[in-house]
């Protein structure tokens, strides 16, 4: 596993390595019950310091993406992707309401929402 941060990105250094650790558990390259870098390794090897790595990993650790064993180090939590990937439509499905809201009062059709999305969801492919 890779992790790749920017000073430049719009996003905060701790919410970067977070994504890109839980993309990497649910892309499966991550896998339940394996270890990954120690916060010191890790903040080392991105030359940043390790309070922000802390932060990202407290953080994978309240949305149970890891568990951290004292003197052992941080492992992927064994948490059921399915109930993450429940959670994540949940939250799209909110949005969309929201988008189709607005669609209907500004008498946009179907045909161009659905258009619109597939030109977003593209961009950034």
């Amino acid at each position: 596993m890779e992790i790749v941060v920017s000073n430049r990105a719009s996003r905060p250094l701790y919410e970067q390595i977070a994504s890109q650790i839980k993309a990497a558990i649910m892309s499966g390259e991550l896998s339940a019950g394996e270890p990954i870098p120690s916060m010191r390794a890790l903040a080392k090897s991105l030359q940043i310091s390790v309070l922000t790595v802390q932060k990202a990993y407290e953080t994978l650790q309240s949305e149970g993406f890891i568990e951290t064993t004292a003197g052992k180090g941080c492992y992927v939590s064994a948490q059921n992707q399915d109930f993450y990937m429940e959670e994540q439509q949940k939250k799209i499905e909110e949005k969309f309401t929201e988008a189709i809201e607005i669609a209907r009062s500004s008498g946009i059709t179907l045909e161009k929402l659905i258009g619109l999305l597939s030109i977003l969801y593209q961009e950034d492919n």
